[in-house]
């Protein structure tokens, strides 16, 4: 993979959590420049180069002044219309059957391509969802992060642009009603494995335990 310097992996996560993540919305001013390195473990000098890239972009736009804000057009378009999407039961079998696919590949990429903070970032978000079901609180942020996180990792901008599906079928399986406590208990077992991988950085394995996780969620479900 050709090199990218911190500066454009630093616009390129903002990017994400601005038009795939949707972390700030169109017209919402950002942090100021101290606090927003501190989130992004950047330098100042850093986060203003990201910052004048996406500015370029039209990602950001720069009002004298008052600071910087995320454009209109940085989260107008919806371009694989998943917002139009209902959750009938057919469309969720479609849904799930397409994270199936995609996300035991992602894992695999993550795993060769996960920078070392990345993996730290990966095992801690695996950890948090796994606090989260043993203390009985809600997971569905939580759940979103990890998967947030794997999928980062694989340095893939059409996988990063997936995010918004992966969202909505994590939110989906958590709200399971009746088998929350099975998918509860399937996310536990199958999370251990799949960081386990991880920490190997075995590709082959996370592939197949996360399809593994993917074929229980719709189990669960009731998702033929």
């Amino acid at each position: 993979m050709e090199k990218k310097s911190l500066s454009q992996r630093t616009a390129e996560r903002l990017y994400t959590q601005i038009a795939v993540e949707r972390r700030m919305a169109p017209g919402e001013k950002l942090p100021n420049e101290v606090e927003l390195s501190r989130r992004l473990g950047v330098s100042r000098a850093t986060l203003r180069e990201a910052l004048r890239a996406l500015t370029t972009q039209g990602v950001l736009e720069v009002r004298r002044g008052k600071g910087t804000f995320v454009s209109e057009q940085a989260g107008a378009t919806d371009p694989f219309g998943f917002d139009r999407l209902d959750r009938v039961k057919g469309q969720l079998r479609d849904l799930f059957e397409l994270r199936g696919i995609v996300e035991p590949q992602a894992a695999r990429l993550a795993c060769r391509r996960a920078t070392e903070t990345e993996l730290e970032e990966i095992l801690a978000r695996g950890a948090e969802v796994e606090d989260c079901i043993r203390a009985g609180r809600d997971r569905t942020a939580a759940d979103r992060e990890f998967h947030t996180a794997i999928v980062r990792a694989t340095h893939n901008e059409y996988m990063l642009r997936l995010l918004p599906l992966i969202h909505q079928a994590v939110a989906t399986a958590v709200e399971a009603g009746e088998q929350q406590e099975r998918l509860a208990a399937d996310t536990l077992r199958d999370h251990a494995l799949l960081l386990e991988f991880f920490r190997r950085r075995d590709g082959a394995g996370a592939e197949h335990a996360m399809a593994i996780h993917m074929r229980h969620a719709m189990d669960g479900m009731g998702l033929e």
